[in-house]
């Protein structure tokens, strides 16, 4: 009997270590305890194995591991660690529930896969959440997305106060701005003041600005990838908030507890509304009828709805919308005018959503998008007057029109074979119908003998194009220190009988030290076939979007990148970056040339080379009662076109040599925040005249007019005065019984810096003459500065 059981102990022996030996994978979706929302980004570890992972950016994740007894870590930015232990033997989905922690902290779990700087392959990659964004200052109440990202290093802003970025020596166009993976085309409101997204709708900002991975193209600078909140799919929760200039609402909850959610949020200022009085006080003392009234909205709407574990569908919408208008009305005696002013501009967009889980290591998102950027102005003056038997009506309208509209569907999956090994592919179809801009003049005289009447349309007709591109992105590593993600990205284009076709590859490579310091490279090709073309310095919305066409050809560019990270006890993350990129057919006006020019558009336009380098520096610390970040900036870009400065480079209007900020908040006791930005940065380039002259306009034998002409040196040879500004808030949190109240005050340039807006050239009066006579006139330079030290002040409850 002694051998059976020899045989058997054997047998049992063989197949318990079979078994441990087995692979299985356990799958599933990481999810916020309080709202049902997934969590993306978020950490998985499995302690025995040392094996982790990341969820993807619609919560899902999948780890592969030896069948025995687990410990998964689970964690995330601003959440509690929670330890989930099971027996693996045989795959296994489960969803993690994270609590949110009181303060917004980072959990050291001793993983050597988490979010922070130094375990991610990619370079120039940087994410917020909306609470961080919250606790900074705010410009009249208003805390802004894009205001806080130029706050991170690599990133500029262009005038004082504006909100457009300048990633890394590109301009605004070569941004993809993405809202839940739909394209915003213009995310300016009041000029470039604010921009178009409300933060108590958005979850997170994830920002790339260098080591692109396969996935994302049609930009050469940066991608700013935006993601809405879903709804809490739990309870019923709301806010609602006064500030100075705008107030706003949000409204989640469930509609199927578990099932479907949704969140509907909203924001609108009253400038109209509170100038009101006053406007109508100054038309009524010049007699005259009349209002003028300026106003922006936001509409954010979002539902969710879980068909199985395995399917979910989301729908989402934005509008928003900026109006300006001035009415005069004049009618004494026999005279009667009217004035009629209208701007107006703004974006729609809608997102239907997929998410299927095929099995528990493939993952696929389906999505349509819709996208529409409209930009309208009109101009409309009437005049009329009766002396005796004559009677006479004129009337003049002009009225221009421009915008782009998108229809795409996308189709992306996620594989992951194992830890070591991650994929995604997919591709992506893009309809565009650009309008390029049309006037239509209106004019029209009436009197008692005649009458007479034109329209006249001038403009370009609409251009249909279409963009397509696939890609493929593998990101695995060889061994425990090495992680490689490796890809290419393919485009091509169509319009007007031009077709382009291009081929991206895009690498990227870390090395990590035992002592959590790595080093990373990284190489991307990049292409935009989308092409802005502005003479604007303030974020106007005349920008005009428009095709590549056969004379136009697509922007280019290359970059490379070289860092090093090191994470500090989980507490403190550094980076310092060096990188170089080079463009190809950037774009410029050419030499006396404007928007609002008759003629064709692709005559008013030249394309030249860009290049660009720097350093970049980041400390953050977003650990404890006290979270803080540096950033510093070092870096050149340069412009070179054959038909300006004689085809020698010269700065980009927006060069900085140095861009410096710091950003702290301290949590001086449970209920009372102190917040502060201080930003500097040195002046941008300009172009100045170097010398001035009269220029006879009309000549006769007894009298000449003559107009002053200048004599322009080198082009943007001239640096505007350092821009520097200290921004503070004091927020207090009440918790109530039913609800919690948020009283935030503040100063928006706290020691009043008058930073330049522009600079103004001024020609006065002849002081003297020079040797052969000619007039000497006296010139200044005026800068002109918007802001002021400013109050802010926000009132904000939560149900």
């Amino acid at each position: 009997m002694k051998v059976p059981h020899f045989y058997l102990y054997l047998s049992l022996q063989f197949l318990s270590h079979t078994l441990i030996a087995q692979t299985f994978t356990i799958s599933g979706f990481i999810k916020d305890a309080e709202t049902g929302e997934i969590l993306s980004g978020a950490n998985i570890w499995e302690i025995k194995s040392q094996q982790g992972t990341l969820s993807n950016n619609f919560g899902f994740f999948s780890l592969s591991i030896p069948g025995d007894t687990i410990s998964l870590l689970c964690s995330f930015v601003g959440y509690q660690t929670d330890t989930i232990s099971l027996y693996l033997g045989k795959d296994e989905k489960i969803t993690a529930i994270l609590k949110p922690s009181v303060y917004l902290n980072t959990v050291e779990i001793g993983s050597k896969q988490n979010s922070t700087q130094t375990s991610q392959t990619q370079m120039g990659f940087l994410k917020l959440s909306a609470k961080e964004i919250e606790r900074l200052p705010s410009l009249l109440g208003e805390t802004d997305l894009m205001r806080t990202l130029q706050l991170l290093p690599g990133i500029q802003s262009g005038t004082e106060g504006q909100t457009g970025l300048y990633v890394r020596g590109g301009s605004p166009d070569q941004n993809l701005i993405l809202l839940d993976g739909v394209t915003v085309y213009n995310a300016s409101h009041l000029f470039g003041f604010f921009s178009v997204f409300n933060i108590d709708a958005i979850n997170e900002v994830n920002i790339t600005k260098g080591g692109f991975p396969a996935r994302y193209g049609g930009r050469l600078s940066s991608v700013i990838d935006i993601s809405m909140k879903e709804g809490n799919a739990h309870n019923w929760k709301g806010t609602g908030s006064l500030g100075l200039i705008a107030s706003k609402f949000m409204v989640e909850g469930p509609i199927k507890k578990d099932t479907t959610s949704f969140i509907i949020s909203g924001r609108r200022t009253y400038f109209d509304i509170l100038a009101k009085p006053f406007i109508q006080q100054s038309f009524n003392s010049e007699d005259i009828q009349g209002d003028v009234g300026y106003f922006f909205y936001d509409l954010n709407a979002k539902i969710n709805h879980r068909f199985s574990d395995k399917d979910r569908l989301f729908l989402s919408m934005y509008n928003g919308h900026d109006n300006y208008r001035r009415k005069e009305l004049t009618d004494r005696d026999t005279t009667f005018k009217s004035l009629e002013n209208r701007l107006g501009w703004g974006n729609f967009t809608m997102v239907l959503r997929w998410n299927h889980l095929w099995s528990n290591k493939l993952f696929s998102n389906t999505t349509l998008t819709y996208s529409q950027f409209d930009f309208e102005t009109l101009d409309d003056q009437v005049t009329s007057f009766t002396k005796g038997n004559r009677f006479e009506k004129s009337a003049y309208q002009i009225a221009y029109q421009s915008g782009i509209t998108d229809v795409a569907i996308r189709q992306d999956f996620d594989f992951t074979p194992n830890p070591r090994h991650f994929m995604r592919f997919g591709g992506q179809l893009i309809s565009h119908l650009f309008r390029p801009g049309n006037f239509e003049q209106l004019v029209s005289i009436n009197t008692n003998d005649r009458n007479f009447e034109r329209d006249t349309i001038i403009g370009q007709t609409p251009i249909d194009a279409l963009e397509w591109m696939g890609y493929w992105e593998d990101e695995f590593y060889p061994s425990s220190k090495v992680s490689l993600n490796v890809g290419i990205h393919y485009s091509g284009y169509l319009a007007n009988g031009a077709t382009f076709h291009s081929f991206q590859p895009r690498l990227s490579f870390r090395y990590e030290f035992n002592n959590q310091l790595a080093v990373k490279a990284s190489f991307a090709q990049m292409r935009q076939y989308t092409q802005l073309l502005t003479n604007s310095t303030v974020g106007l919305p005349t920008d005009l979007w428009l095709p590549t066409t056969k004379r136009v050809q697509p922007q280019d560019a290359w970059q490379g990148s070289l860092g090093i990270s090191k994470t500090y006890k989980g507490r403190f993350e550094t980076s310092l970056e060096v990188y170089y990129k080079a463009m190809n057919n950037v774009l410029a006006y050419k030499p006396g040339t404007s928007l609002f020019d008759f003629n064709d558009w692709q005559d008013r336009i030249i394309q030249g080379k860009g290049q660009s380098y720097g350093l970049e520096l980041f400390l953050k610390k977003s650990q404890g009662n006290w979270t803080a970040w540096f950033a510093y900036t070092l870096s050149w870009s340069w412009r070179k076109f054959s038909e300006l400065n004689d085809f020698e480079r010269f700065p980009f209007k927006y060069d900085r040599r140095h861009d410096l900020s710091i950003t702290t908040a301290y949590n001086l006791t449970k209920t009372l925040e102190l917040s502060g930005t201080w930003a500097f940065g040195t002046g941008h380039a300009l172009t100045l005249p170097k010398s001035h002259y009269s220029s006879i306009l009309n000549y006769t034998a007894n009298s000449f007019i003559a107009a002053p002409a200048y004599d322009f040196g080198k082009r943007n040879d001239f640096r505007t005065p350092a821009f520097h500004r200290l921004d503070i808030s004091l927020n207090l949190h009440k918790q109530k019984k039913k609800y919690k109240e948020i009283w935030s005050i503040g100063l928006y340039n706290a020691y009043s810096r008058r930073n330049p807006f522009y600079l103004q050239l001024s020609i006065g009066e002849i002081v003297g003459t020079t040797a052969n006579g000619a007039p000497v006139r006296k010139s200044s330079l005026n800068q002109v500065s918007l802001f002021p030290m400013l109050p802010s002040f926000m009132y904000k409850i939560i149900f």
